[in-house]
Order: structure tokens, then C-alpha cells, then sequence
């Protein structure tokens, strides 16, 4: 039954035609009490990610109040843009997404009384918090989780702002500048080319499968109030050990801008409604490598 009408539960994911959001429609179409809405602008969203009997809008964040017509019971905000080293070429379009289409958003959230289950950016807990402002990416993210608490302080809200880790998994962008490592390294296997490997190497990061990551946010669509709901695998694994995982064929690349050696992960909260993570990369690279 709906939040409010009583009837049927009105969600709207940004960045619907996207990895995440596509993946999250997939579980929320099998409830018929859903009436699911996607707003993209297929910056990375393709088409073939659309799913039978949802509602498919083409425009930009920016534009929410004049391209959704109705009262989300909750929206999924997960149209931004994501990625850190490309962050510092693509500014100006990390700042129309990231900060102009979540201000929109937020205002839209407030006019309309909709629930927000934001995406923040795990890129913030990286090296003892000190990552925050090494990427426009990172910087901008903060900003805007920061933003959110006080949004929903000043006008009454309710939201919960989750985080993200490296996921990874069926459905994942496994070509061109805005790839997924482990998409990355899958097609370097599978095109018999070398493992490339970002210096140093020993960058920590925890990997996340999507179905981890979806089953998450299914509990935030009803449950949990504000910020800190970090849904990942606790486990971290070496940048090395995991291009190792595919291949003992590795050459390194220079190291980036904006990287963060540490990744850091509290799963308090999510586990206090009664999540825990049920995939390891490991798994998963095995079976692929079975194919």
C-alpha cells in the first residue's frame, strides 16, 4: 500500500535508465503496488535498461518540476554524475548535475512532500575523512549531503542519504572514460588485453555486488531517518589483489588526480535494519572467469 494515497506507492528514480537505478526498478516493478517513474537524461543511461511498465522521461534534473507531474511518495535520486578522475574535465557538467539538479530536486521534494533516498558519495569517508575536496567529483558530493541535512532541518523533509561502494555486477558500464574498475577489468579479460592498473596499486577500496546494493535500498524506500546509511561490503581489497584476481597480465597507468588510498565503512546503521551484505567480489570474479 502507498506511504499516503492509500492506494498505490508513486516512486520516481533519477537516474532510472542508469546501472543502480535501472537494477532498483527491476526489484520495485515486481510489487504491483508500485508505480514507478524514471527521470534520466542518458548521460550514461542507456534504453536497453528500460523495464516493462515503467513510466520513461528524458530530461535533465534541472527541469524536474516541469517534467514530473505528480507527487512522488518517494523519490531515488541517483542522476548525478559519478565518477572522480574524469570529474576534472568535465566541471561544468559536474556542477549542473551535482549541485543544480539536486537543488531542484530538493525544492521539488519540498513542494511536493516526497520522501528523498539520496545517493551520497563514499569518496567523503576516504582517507580519514581527508578526501572531500581531492575531486570537483568528491567536493560536490559533500557539499550537497551537507546541503540535504540542512535542507531538511530548515523545511521539514524526510530523507535518508545513503552511500554507495564501488559496485560492481551484472549491468555495470564496462566501456569508455566512465567504466567501472571491475567493468574495466572484465573487458581487458575478455579482449585477451592486459589488466591496467592505476598507481600505486595499493589503493584500498570495498566492492559492492548490486544486488547488496539494491536490497538496501529497498529497506530506505520505508525505513531509516537522515544521514550515515552506508551500504557496502566491509571487506577491502588492494587495487593489485584485485586485477590479480583476473589476470596475472598487469600494466600500471599513471596515478590520478582525486584518488583516495583508504576507503572507510560504517555499517551501523544499515545493519540495525537488518541489512548484510551477501555477495564477495572474489565469487563473482570466479564465475565470470568461468564463462
Amino acid at each position: 500500500m502507498s506511504l499516503k494515497s492509500g492506494i498505490m506507492n508513486k516512486i520516481l528514480v533519477t537516474g532510472g535508465a542508469g546501472f543502480v537505478g535501472s537494477c532498483l526498478i527491476r526489484e520495485l516493478v515486481k510489487d504491483p503496488a508500485n508505480l514507478i517513474t524514471s527521470l534520466d537524461n542518458y548521460f550514461t543511461g542507456t534504453e536497453d535498461n528500460h523495464v516493462d511498465g515503467v513510466c520513461y522521461v528524458r530530461g535533465d534534473c534541472r527541469n524536474i518540476d516541469e517534467l514530473i507531474t505528480f507527487a512522488p511518495d518517494v523519490i531515488y535520486h541517483f542522476g548525478e554524475y559519478s565518477r572522480v578522475a574524469t570529474s576534472f574535465v568535465d566541471y561544468d557538467i559536474v556542477w549542473e548535475s551535482i549541485i543544480a539538479g539536486t537543488h531542484a530536486v530538493l525544492d521539488f521534494c519540498r513542494s511536493k512532500g516526497s520522501r528523498l533516498v539520496y545517493s551520497g558519495s563514499s569518496t567523503k569517508f576516504g582517507d580519514g575523512g581527508k578526501n572531500r575536496n581531492a575531486s570537483p567529483y568528491a567536493f560536490h558530493k559533500s557539499q550537497n549531503t551537507d546541503t540535504i541535512i540542512n535542507y531538511a532541518e530548515w523545511f521539514g523533509i524526510d530523507y535518508a542519504i545513503c552511500y554507495f561502494y564501488n559496485v560492481y555486477g551484472p549491468g555495470q558500464i564496462c566501456t569508455g572514460k566512465y567504466a567501472t574498475v571491475i567493468g574495466i577489468f572484465e573487458t581487458q579479460v575478455n579482449n585477451n588485453q592486459p589488466v591496467s592498473v592505476v598507481l600505486p596499486g595499493t589503493q584500498k577500496r570495498s566492492f559492492t555486488h548490486i544486488n547488496d546494493i539494491v536490497s538496501g535500498l529497498l529497506l530506505l524506500k520505508n525505513a531509516g531517518s537522515g544521514d550515515g546509511y552506508c551500504i557496502g561490503n566491509p571487506h577491502e581489497y588492494e587495487i593489485n589483489q584485485v586485477a590479480k584476481m583476473f589476470s596475472n597480465n598487469v600494466v600500471y597507468l599513471e596515478e590520478r588526480p582525486g584518488e583516495r588510498h583508504e576507503s572507510e565503512i560504517d555499517l551501523t546503521k544499515m545493519k540495525a535494519l537488518g541489512w548484510e551484505p551477501k555477495h564477495n567480489l572474489k565469487d563473482y570474479i570466479h564465475s565470470r572467469r568461468k564463462k
